[in-house]
């Protein structure tokens, strides 16, 4: 049995099942979720995400962003999910968290004040570094997994055709810092007056250099005077460079694989 879930299974039974003392007013299928299925549901009780793995590579990386979100928990200036990981009675791992209300940078970017882009870069920079330094003494063994291990295996174990990714690069300048991975302008939230305010979804998260996070900001669409504020807070820009290319490889590769397994998820992010 594959530990793992597709849009057929009666999902809406599982969700029913995992929060039995809430009434379920409405669920909604998110369509711009790659790496899982995601479902928002809407209760008397407020709003939660559900994330079920859509194969066994995301199966195993369910549980580590559950780990890690847990782990970096009260530890950054900003909002992250308070994650709780269950199992089916299939014991297939699926996530569920309560929403963090506000907006996507990516949605907001492009209609963002000058005053607002200048803070947002300012809040970027600073949680890359606040979660950098985070004392990963007494981590649980999930959140240590390299960022370096988990690309190659995303690209040579997942991909239907592998990218250019320079993952020797990315191997010889890895850290042992504490990264998100994924930060990109989609995983950072603002609230209604533009301020940033958490960051979500750490499945890519790990062990690594933090100008991979740094290259990851700007690595996709944004307004040249975004890119130029929060740039000017990190040297070595020939490595981010050099990363970001990375980055887009990593970007253009899974689109290709999206595109050819799930049509139905949108890609209008990139």
């Amino acid at each position: 049995m594959g530990k793992f879930f597709t849009t057929e299974e009666p999902l809406d039974k599982i969700i029913a099942e995992t929060m039995p003392e809430k009434q379920i007013l409405e669920t909604k299928h998110i369509l711009t979720g790659w790496t899982n299925i995601v479902i928002e549901v809407a209760t008397d009780k407020g709003s939660y995400f559900f994330r079920f793995p859509r194969n066994p590579f995301w199966s195993r990386m369910i549980v580590k962003d559950a780990a890690v979100c847990n782990f970096v928990d009260g530890k950054t200036s900003y909002y992250t999910p308070q994650m709780k990981l269950c199992y089916d009675a299939k014991g297939r791992p699926f996530s569920v968290h309560q929403k963090i209300e506000g907006y996507t940078l990516g949605d907001r970017i492009y209609h963002l004040s000058h005053t607002a882009i200048t803070g947002v870069a300012y809040d970027a920079a600073k949680f890359i570094k606040e979660l950098s330094g985070i004392d990963l003494r007494g981590a649980p063994k999930e959140v240590k997994f390299p960022l370096s291990e988990f690309l190659h295996e995303l690209d040579y174990e997942h991909y239907d055709k592998h990218i250019d990714a320079d993952h020797e690069y990315i191997r010889e300048n890895d850290g042992d810092s504490l990264v998100h991975g994924d930060l990109n302008l989609g995983n950072i939230l603002l609230d209604e007056n533009d301020k940033m305010i958490g960051v979500i979804d750490f499945a890519f998260a790990g062990i690594g250099n933090p100008n991979m996070d740094v290259a990851r900001m700007v690595s996709r669409p944004a307004p040249e005077e975004f890119e130029k504020a929060f740039l000017a807070y990190f040297d070595n820009t020939e490595e981010i460079t050099r990363m970001r290319d990375a980055w887009k490889h990593i970007d253009n590769g899974y689109a290709e694989h999206i595109r050819a397994k799930f049509p139905e998820i949108s890609l209008n992010q990139l």
